[in-house]
């Protein structure tokens, strides 16, 4: 198979694992509360402080009824609550609870191990072979995204 193929392969592949999800995480959470990755992430930016809905969309880069779908789940099981503005009623920020802050640090912990794992594979191949790898990465990203 020429290796065109193989990337043609890879990246469908790619894409059928990750339908429905924004991200690309190795392995598995390890939550109980059943979360889509969508969830979880919104998880892992809150517990760097509070959000509000516009900006959780336009850091994901979905829909602002997205993000209210995801966090009225959140709230209903108790990982998120929604508070007003003290000076402007009309805004309300979200806010992660104690209940979703362990599963927003492990997340956030999910996405550095997944970068390990990048790591690890990279040391296999030398640095000029990781600079043919980076070019890569950049005419494919300039020629797809």
């Amino acid at each position: 198979m020429l290796l065109s193929e193989r990337i043609d392969v890879f990246f469908n592949s790619l894409i059928a694992k990750t339908e429905h999800q924004n991200e690309l995480l190795i392995g598995k959470c390890q939550s109980d509360i059943s979360l889509t990755s969508t969830q979880e992430h919104i998880l892992m930016l809150l517990k760097d402080g509070k959000w509000t809905n516009t900006d959780l969309a336009k850091a994901l880069s979905i829909s602002q009824a997205a993000v209210s779908k995801a966090v009225k789940q959140l709230i209903q099981k108790d990982l998120v609550v929604s508070v007003k503005d003290g000076k402007d009623g009309r805004v309300s920020y979200l806010m992660v609870t104690d209940n979703g802050l362990p599963i927003a640090i492990e997340h956030a912990e999910h996405h550095q191990s997944t970068l390990q794992v990048y790591e690890t594979i990279l040391t296999a191949f030398s640095e000029d072979d990781q600079e043919v790898i980076a070019r890569f990465v950049d005419e494919l990203s300039r020629k797809v995204l």
